[in-house]
């Protein structure tokens, strides 16, 4: 058993995929036709970390409630959590990608974290091993 996949409600399909695979490095591992249950068309569109388990699945918003959870699916916590075997070179290229970091990176005793907006604007922990003491 596993978690396959959590949704991410997004406001554009196309701006989600930009930000997940240019600006995180996500695989985009499917941007498939779909419908909504009552018939309308949409897309099934995953992305993945490379080599990692569990994908995103974009939403495009679709109605007033979803459009008002884009950003804030979690009520401003923390929702989301990026693991990364370097941090420092995850950091930097994130940055260099534009994404906006809320936290300066930090030492907490499970790692390096540093707090970072999706394209819709909910709050993920970029995660990294704790630096070697000597």
């Amino acid at each position: 058993m596993r978690i396959d996949l959590v949704t991410v409600v997004v406001a554009d399909y196309d701006e989600a995929i930009g930000f997940f695979v240019g600006a995180l490095g996500f695989e985009l591992v499917e941007d498939s036709p779909s419908l909504t249950n009552d018939g309308r068309p949409k897309r099934w569109v995953v992305v993945r970390p490379p080599g990692g388990g569990t994908g995103v699945l974009l939403a495009q918003a679709d109605g007033a409630r979803q459009a008002a959870a884009v950003g804030d699916q979690v009520a401003g916590r923390v929702g989301f959590f990026l693991r990364v075997d370097d941090f420092d070179v995850a950091f930097d290229r994130m940055v260099a990608a534009g994404v906006q970091f809320v936290s300066r990176p930090r030492t907490e005793p499970y790692g390096r974290v540093a707090v970072f907006l999706d394209v819709a604007g909910n709050r993920w922990d970029l995660l990294g091993p704790a630096p070697l003491t000597r």
